[in-house]
């Protein structure tokens, strides 16, 4: 029977007069709502029976109408090539190889451009090609189209042109040579043969002038050791993949400890392959990437670091029984048993601790150790920049010319550096933005972006790298190169002086050749080896004494670095792989500090994660900081990341964070510091509020290498049985549904491997930027509305080891008591003070027997013949039925409109942002779910490539965005048809196994055993 009644949520509606309902009524929906048109037809209401259907969609009004409203996108008008460049096909993605590097990040790249629109970073697979991909150059592509880019020359803060500027410049060099005053080229590390050679020319012009290269993070006791020690100002390229013992003291190498790039070697050691894999000791004090991937974690103070890394020298250099510590004397008998299969490393900024890494390494003559192709990525002197600053104070720098640089912020006491500056005749800024150095110099000058420039580079001795242009430039830039040119008197383009300069590097290869490639390989020497006074840099570690109060250990977090790009949104949404915390900075401390100090992390009830304050004092200068309570933190140190804090040049949304650089005295990342509770709590946006894997070992499955090599992989890799017909059978043979024969044609599989997974998050940027995923911003990311597709779940032991939480869990009896399941898992909420750590990428699990399918009332959601789970947005009319009965928790509800909304001013909210938007890949209105698609749209174009060249699928040719970003080999995927392809394979593995195998859902991704060698 069918009804007409009208319905009314509150009193206030009986009100036709209420502003209330009428402001309601106008911003519910950015469009009218086609009420007329659904509810005029009486004969068609009163005809009809009350169906299910009709029930949802009566019922169901407003959810309809708003899709209605919401999938009715906005109409544009398209202006087409008047003359179509020949080398640009509609439709058609174009490859450029190239190199990143900016003073911090480097890789080596192919950039994918749509139209001429760089749209996306990939990985340069070439030989050669050594350096992928971290999260931050994959999202460097964004910041191309940053809209608080500098984009005019500025003249004592007013908009000019560069040949206004350039004369300027010309005339105070002229008077600097003239009177004999200091001319000063401060820029960050360069690596480029061709730019070094106009400095050296510039200077050989000029010779008041000189060259100082300051690292914002520096590298400056590493590279001094290794100085005095080979003769060369460079650092050893570490290849973990030769080492079966690594040690690390206090070296973050996973993340960006001597730049990074050291986690496809370390992966390779790590997946048991003939029953080995190698061990790794972690000695730290904040709760890094790379002691959550360690066998033997240890927290230590940085002052007992010292002391244990003098213990392990004279174990191996001296041949004592004792390191005095009895991890770091474990460690170091298994270093000198493995010999030249071992391997130490240190991140403590220290000449003598890196005098001593030296040492050992020489000793065990470590095939990972190697001296041929040492890094030239970090070049900075502390000692230089404090020079500097001394020589502008005292008013002997006549001139100043930045580029890469923005010491205003960066340096511990920038008003030193800022009271200089005024004492300086012309100080002029080569700068991506505005910031805190640009707006005070004399003169601002825009520098083009990487993906706009040409470059070469030298990341490692012998490789020769290419940077190319991929777009012309967006703003009137000038690039610092050209203006060097033009001061040095030199004709022709900085192009034209790059390719007459390359002959000398490229080892016979031609010019096109290399552009081609992004890279040629010549022939590297090794630094001559020599030796120092280790001796006395033992004693002088061992003799380290603990801090006054607390040790600060200040890092850079995975997201933003070292701050470069703090305006891009992506990587300020991205949650940092430990704390899961996004758009924010913040001290960490230990458990037992927080207890003792009073500060607490709590869930309040919308299940936001709110901290404490804390006013954290370090030499004088005062900060208040919000605090992440850290398991695995070392008693009596903090933790703090740099790069957050700015200001200039900055969305107000991007205005994230303190700015920790303001504690970087002298270039030191630990020191001494006071902490006591502030005032007030800090509202965190976090992604992951449970912290504990509570026992679930079908999640996280794993073992020990032991186990692994001597028992039945049913043991240690359990299939889930279920009851059918009062019969116990394995789960995985029980099926719901009829199922079709899917042996035909492509069938997609994704398989993660647990041990080679780091937590680095380059896949879950690269997934953002293939299939523009949107920023909601921290507001909503507090309220769990996060958007991201793939998901890095982290996961900490409650017990010292995940072993241990799986014993406690078995043991439990009833409900009630010391050994109930309640309480039990109530305790197991709570990790350990040192706890083993997890890392699992989720994404849609693309179920071939998916429980979303079933409930979708409208068929948006349907299984595709080669297996993946597909969404059809315009069908989806946002019941959210799928996302609740998804046991993997991956859907996502678009509950705004992210695109072109000033609600939500990112990217998406201005014309230039909006050029990074893939058109292969729609972008989604509001009231609809989303969700991994498997990159169909790249699979769908990998079968027509092959189509139309008249061939087959190539073996292992079938990528996905994150599979393709992957660089430790965690993700692979593939046709799991094709038998030799590397994804069958490993479906094949006795560690395969999927994610709540006992659900029925027979997923086509799979996960591989974590295994421990422990």
């Amino acid at each position: 029977m069918s009804s007409n009644k009208k319905y009314w949520k509150s009193v206030e509606e009986l009100n036709e007069n209420s502003s209330i309902v009428e402001t309601l009524r106008n911003n519910e929906f950015v469009e009218e709502i086609p009420t007329g048109d659904f509810l005029s037809d009486k004969e068609s209401l009163s005809s009809s029976s009350t169906t299910r259907r009709d029930f949802l969609k009566y019922v169901g009004f407003s959810t309809a109408a708003a899709t209605l409203a919401a999938c009715e996108g906005p109409v544009h008008k398209s202006i087409p090539y008047v003359l179509q460049p020949e080398q640009i096909i509609p439709g058609v993605a174009d490859y450029y190889a190239t190199t990143m590097f900016d003073g911090f990040d480097f890789a080596n790249l192919l950039v994918k451009t749509r139209e001429g629109r760089p749209i996306k970073i990939e990985n340069n697979t070439i030989a050669g090609a050594k350096f992928a991909a971290n999260a931050r150059v994959h999202a460097s592509v964004l910041s191309l189209y940053d809209s608080m880019r500098l984009k005019v020359t500025k003249v004592a803060q007013k908009d000019a042109n560069w040949q206004e500027a350039d004369l300027k410049i010309k005339a105070s060099i002229a008077d600097a040579k003239a009177k004999g005053g200091q001319v000063v080229l401060l820029t960050g590390t360069l690596a480029s043969p061709s730019t070094e050679k106009l400095i050296a020319e510039f200077i050989a012009k000029n010779p008041t002038a000189k060259h100082v290269v300051y690292d914002s993070v520096s590298e400056s006791a590493a590279l001094d050791a290794f100085e005095a020690v080979y003769g060369e100002r460079a650092l050893v390229d570490y290849d973990f993949s030769k080492a079966n013992t690594i040690v690390s003291i206090g070296a973050d190498f996973l993340g960006d400890w001597q730049g990074g790039g050291f986690d496809s070697g370390y992966a390779q050691g790590r997946i048991p392959q003939a029953g080995k894999m190698s061990k790794h000791y972690q000695f730290e004090a904040n709760m890094t990437l790379s002691g959550a991937a360690a066998d033997k974690r240890v927290p230590m103070t940085v002052a007992d670091q010292k002391k244990a890394l003098a213990g392990i020298y004279n174990v191996i250099v001296n041949g004592a029984g004792d390191a005095g510590n009895a991890d770091a004397t474990k460690a170091a008998k298994q270093l000198a048993a493995a010999g030249s299969k071992g391997v130490l490393v240190s991140g403590i900024q220290d000449k003598n601790a890196q005098l001593l890494v030296l040492a050992i390494n020489q000793k065990l003559a470590s095939e990972a150790f190697s001296t041929i192709g040492t890094r030239q990525i970090r070049k900075g002197s502390d000692a230089k920049v404090a020079q500097l600053v001394a020589d502008m104070n005292a008013g002997s720098v006549h001139t100043l010319i930045m580029s890469g640089v923005n010491p205003v912020y960066t340096l511990a006491d920038s008003a030193k550096f800022v009271n200089g500056l005024k004492k300086v005749k012309l100080s002029v800024a080569f700068s991506l933005r505005e910031d805190e150095t640009a707006s005070i110099a004399n003169i601002a000058v825009p520098a083009p972006h990487y993906l706009e420039s040409w470059n070469d580079l030298m990341l490692t001795k012998g490789t020769y790298s290419l940077v190319q242009p991929t777009i012309r430039p967006l703003f009137s830039s000038k690039q610092f190169q050209e203006a060097l040119m033009s001061w040095n008197g030199n004709g022709g383009s900085f192009y034209d002086y790059l390719k007459a300069n390359s002959a000398n590097y490229t080892n016979g290869a031609t010019w096109n050749k290399t552009v081609h490639d992004g890279i040629a390989l010549g022939v590297a020497a090794a630094s001559i080896s020599g030796s120092a006074d280790f001796a006395a840099a033992a004693n002088a570690l061992a003799a380290s004494k603990p801090a006054n109060g607390y040790e600060l250990v200040l890092y850079t977090k995975t997201g933003l670095g070292d701050g470069q790009q703090a305006n891009n949104p992506w990587l300020q949404e991205f949650p940092d792989p430990i704390t899961r915390v996004s758009w924010d900075n913040y001290v960490t401390v230990s458990p037992a500090d927080a207890k003792k100090l009073g500060l607490e992390n709590k869930i309040v009830a919308n299940g936001g994660l709110n901290g404490s304050n804390a006013a954290l004092t370090v030499n004088g200068v005062k900060k208040e900081v919000p605090v992440i309570v850290q398991p695995g933190q070392a008693i009596g140190t903090l933790g703090l990341a740099l790069g957050y804090g700015k200001k200039a040049a900055l969305k107000e949304e991007m205005q994230v964070g303190v700015n920790a650089y303001a504690f970087y005295n002298n270039f030191n990342n630990v020191q001494s510091a006071s902490i006591a509770k502030a005032g007030g709590e800090h509202e965190f946006a976090c992604v992951q509020s449970q912290k504990t894997l509570m026992g679930r070992g079908d999640i996280i499955k794993e073992t020990t290498l032991t186990i692994f090599n001597t028992k039945d992989s049913k043991e240690w890799n359990e299939v889930p049985m279920v009851s059918l017909d009062h019969k116990e059978v394995e789960a995985t043979k029980v099926d719901l549904w009829e199922s079709f024969d899917r042996s035909v044609g492509h069938h997609f599989n994704l398989s993660i491997d647990l041990n080679a997974c780091t937590g680095c998050g380059a896949c879950v940027i690269a997934c953002h930027a293939e299939n523009n995923v949107p920023v909601v911003g921290k507001s909503e990311v507090r309220r769990s509305r996060d958007m991201h597709w793939l998901r890095i779940d982290r996961y900490y032991s409650s017990q010292d080891t995940f072993a241990e939480d799986n014993e406690k869990k078995e043991s439990f009896n009833g409900l009630f008591g010391e050994k109930g399941s309640l309480g039990g898992f109530g305790q197991m909420e709570n990790p350990a003070d040192n706890p083993q750590v997890a890392f699992q990428p989720v994404m849609c699990q693309h179920c071939n027997h998916a429980p979303c399918e079933t409930v979708c009332p409208v068929a948006a959601t349907s299984h595709g013949r080669q297996g993946q789970n597909q969404m059809a947005y315009n069908r989806c009319v946002g019941t959210r039925y799928c996302a609740n009965n998804c046991p993997y928790k991956v859907r996502r509800f678009n509950w705004f409109l992210y695109n072109n909304n000033d609600e939500f001013d990112f990217h998406m909210n201005d014309d230039l942002g909006r050029m990074v938007v893939n058109p292969d890949v729609n972008v989604r209105s509001r009231g609809v779910m989303e969700k991994c698609s498997m990159c169909i749209q790249k699979t769908q174009l990998t079968i027509l490539t092959a189509k139309r060249e008249g061939r087959e699928v190539n073996v292992d040719e079938f990528q996905t965005a994150c599979s393709a970003a992957c660089t430790t080999g965690a993700m692979v995927f593939g046709d799991v048809n094709n038998k030799e392809s590397k994804v069958a394979k490993l479906a094949e593995d006795k560690r395969m196994y999927h994610l709540l195998e006992h659900v029925g859902t027979k997923p086509n991704v799979f996960y591989h055993v974590k295994v421990r060698n422990t």
